[in-house]
């Protein structure tokens, strides 16, 4: 879908994976040196746990670097749009105490998030000399100064 959507807006994609701390010094290298003017950062495990470096190889590369949480433009990433992970932990904790209580799991709804939240973090912005337009820092929830 990504591919498609950018394919429509007339940009490139390309994918630069990292499934270790390693590959993702690796990738963020690659996706400089191939001229990248962005980067989009995935969710997985590791990407979550090494936030923080993924958020000084951005700076570092001079790569804007945006994310699903906010814990992301938190640890110094550009910006986020995503869920927040609070909201949906506390939301697993209702169910699982819904199942603790008997409830069978095949019988939950499927929950998916209601507010999605965008942060910006002007501080990487600044430091990668970028101008994040008034009408965006409007709109989002949380401007890190």
């Amino acid at each position: 879908m990504a591919e498609h959507t950018a394919e429509t807006l007339g940009v490139k994609v390309r994918a630069f994976e990292g499934r270790t701390a390693a590959e993702l010094d690796a990738a963020m290298e690659a996706a400089r040196r191939n001229g990248a003017g962005a980067v989009i950062i995935f969710s997985s495990p590791i990407v979550f746990d090494q936030r923080a470096r993924i958020a000084v190889l951005g700076r570092e590369k001079r790569l804007p670097t945006v994310s699903l949480f906010t814990e992301f433009a938190e640890a110094g990433g550009l910006l986020t749009y995503g869920p927040n992970i609070r909201e949906s932990s506390r939301r697993a904790g209702v169910f699982v105490g819904k199942i603790l209580n008997g409830a069978k799991p095949a019988e939950l709804p499927i929950e998916r998030p209601e507010k999605f939240e965008l942060v910006v973090n002007l501080k990487t912005a600044k430091a990668l000399g970028l101008t994040i337009p008034p009408a965006l820092l409007q709109r989002a929830d949380q401007v890190i100064e």
